[in-house]
Parts: structure tokens; C-alpha cells; sequence
């Protein structure tokens, strides 16, 4: 209880400083302003409730506000469907049947339809991701497209470190600072849905520990939740592409995500991932140049 108030509190000071003053319907106000943001006394305006009460939130003390109350601080400190969802994760409110039931340590193994279902999209790459980024699954063309995850020690089977401790990430990734960052606020948004699973824990130590860049975009505490968007690629068998993709959640499983890429039809990308498509079906010898045996710096 004593990590989620300290998260609580962080997450309060870091959304009111970000919060531009000009933009938030304040009343005229000739004061300087010493530092970036709201100050407290103009959320708890905002917000509709005393000075006193949102600087007791923001010191994370043990208060339950109402929905209500927490609505209007999102709404004050105007965060995201994301930042909201945070918000009361961090409060403890979130409703059983949004939270589901408390995830288990064990570790997550899909359904065999699953995998079918992936290795059926044979045409896009496709991954299964599950808690902490986790990697459960890849089909043949994500395999092909980012890394042969199916290789790795199970341990490293997971996206977030990919990203930040495998050097092949960053050759990858042409926007790899938006994706790395991206990874980070996803993690923390996971962190407010479960601040005592031990296996997370356990990987922000490692990625703070080994990544300042990690480090640092963890400290700013900012939460994301990934729906849809784009990676550009810069790969190192058919070079740069864009991939959209699209996230799926699974029914029955609200700690698994599937994650589907594509490319615009006829576009110069489709023509790329076509041809990595092709060559991962001449031959053995292409399959294992294709997944970076024997290649310098790739998985």
C-alpha cells in the first residue's frame, strides 16, 4: 500500500506540472509562476475540492476519494483515457469487473488456438504479448521482421527489455526513441494495475539499472495505452519499411495482447515485407540468415 501511495503521489506532481496554464480555463492571474504547470491550489479548483484535500492526495496519503472526485482531477490535470485509467488504478477504485481477477505469478502459456491463430496470419507478422510485455508468441513473419524471440532464453523473451538492452533494437528501429518510450509508458501503465507482482518489479530494476535512457522516461511517469500506430524500420535484408499495427484483446485473458502488423497495399513497405516473405520460404539457408545466425549483432 505504501509503493502505490508513493506512485500516487509522483504521478499527481508530475501530471499538474505539465498541465499548460494558458489552456486550462483559470481565472486571470497576475502572480509569477516559479515553476512549470498548475499549482496545487489551482487543481483542487479545478477539481472542485479544497486546497487541503488535493495537497493530502498529492502527499499520497491514505484517502479513497469518490469516482467523482477522481473523474474531475483527470479532467483538472487533463490526462488521457490512459492517464485516467491510471489515475484510479493508483487510487485502488478501479472496479473488480475492469481490474478482473488478481493475476497469478505463475507463468502465462497461450491456448493452442492461439497459436494457430498466429501462425494462420502468415501474410503480417504477429505478436502475442502478455504481462510486462512479455513475449508469448511470433509467428514466422515476426519472427523474420524483428527478431527470432523463439531462440532467446525464456527470460529475455520480453519486448520492453528487447528494446532497450539488445543494440539490434536500436539499428532496427528508425524512430527507436519514440518506440523505446512508447515501451516505457506502457510498463508503467501495467505497474498502477499491479504495483506488488514481483516479476515486474524485477525488470524495472534491471532496465533502470542497465538503461538511462530507460531510467530517465521512467522518473517523468508518464503512462500509455498502445491501441494502434506505426513502426519505421530500417531492416537490415529489405531496408526501410512502415508497419501499421492494430492491438487486439484476447476474451477470457485480459493480460494478453495481440499485436497485428501491416503495410498499405502496394506501397513500397508491402513490397518489402513481401520480399521478406519470400525469402523465409526458399530454403533453410535463407530461414537461418533471415533469423540471424551467424550475423553480427543480430538475435
Amino acid at each position: 500500500m505504501a509503493e502505490t501511495n508513493r506512485e500516487l503521489a509522483d504521478f499527481l506532481r508530475r501530471a499538474r506540472a505539465q498541465v499548460d496554464p494558458s489552456r486550462a480555463g483559470l481565472p486571470p492571474d497576475n502572480r509569477v509562476r516559479r515553476v512549470p504547470g498548475l499549482r496545487r491550489e489551482e487543481v483542487a479548483l479545478l477539481a472542485g475540492v479544497s486546497t487541503d484535500y488535493y495537497t493530502r492526495l498529492e502527499q499520497g496519503r491514505r484517502i479513497t476519494p469518490s469516482p467523482a472526485v477522481v473523474e474531475a482531477l483527470g479532467r483538472a490535470l487533463d490526462l488521457d483515457a490512459a492517464g485516467k485509467a491510471h489515475l484510479q488504478d493508483l487510487f485502488g477504485i478501479t472496479s473488480a469487473a475492469t481490474r478482473g481477477p488478481r493475476r497469478p505469478a505463475a507463468v502465462q502459456r497461450l491456448r493452442p488456438g492461439l497459436h494457430q491463430l498466429i501462425d494462420a496470419l502468415d501474410g503480417e507478422p504477429a505478436l502475442v504479448l502478455g504481462r510486462r510485455t512479455d513475449i508469448l508468441a511470433a509467428n514466422r513473419m515476426a519472427r523474420a521482421l524483428f527478431a527470432d524471440f523463439d531462440r532467446k532464453p525464456r527470460t529475455e523473451r520480453n519486448y520492453a527489455r528487447w528494446m532497450f538492452l539488445d543494440e539490434a533494437a536500436r539499428e532496427l528501429f528508425v524512430d527507436w526513441e519514440d518506440q523505446a518510450r512508447t515501451a516505457v509508458e506502457s510498463l508503467r501503465l501495467e505497474v498502477g494495475r499491479d504495483p506488488l507482482d514481483r516479476a515486474t518489479t524485477e525488470l524495472i530494476g534491471e532496465l533502470r539499472e542497465r538503461s538511462a535512457e530507460f531510467d530517465r522516461w521512467w522518473e517523468q511517469h508518464r503512462v500509455h495505452q498502445r491501441t494502434h500506430g506505426s513502426k519505421r524500420l530500417r531492416h537490415p535484408l529489405v531496408g526501410d519499411l512502415t508497419v501499421e499495427y492494430e492491438t487486439l484483446a484476447l476474451p477470457g485473458d485480459p493480460d494478453t495482447t495481440l499485436f497485428v502488423y501491416t503495410c498499405e497495399e502496394g506501397s513500397p513497405s508491402k513490397r518489402a515485407l513481401d520480399l521478406l516473405a519470400s525469402w523465409t520460404l526458399t530454403g533453410p539457408a535463407a530461414d537461418s540468415d533471415i533469423r540471424g545466425e551467424g550475423r553480427t549483432g543480430r538475435p
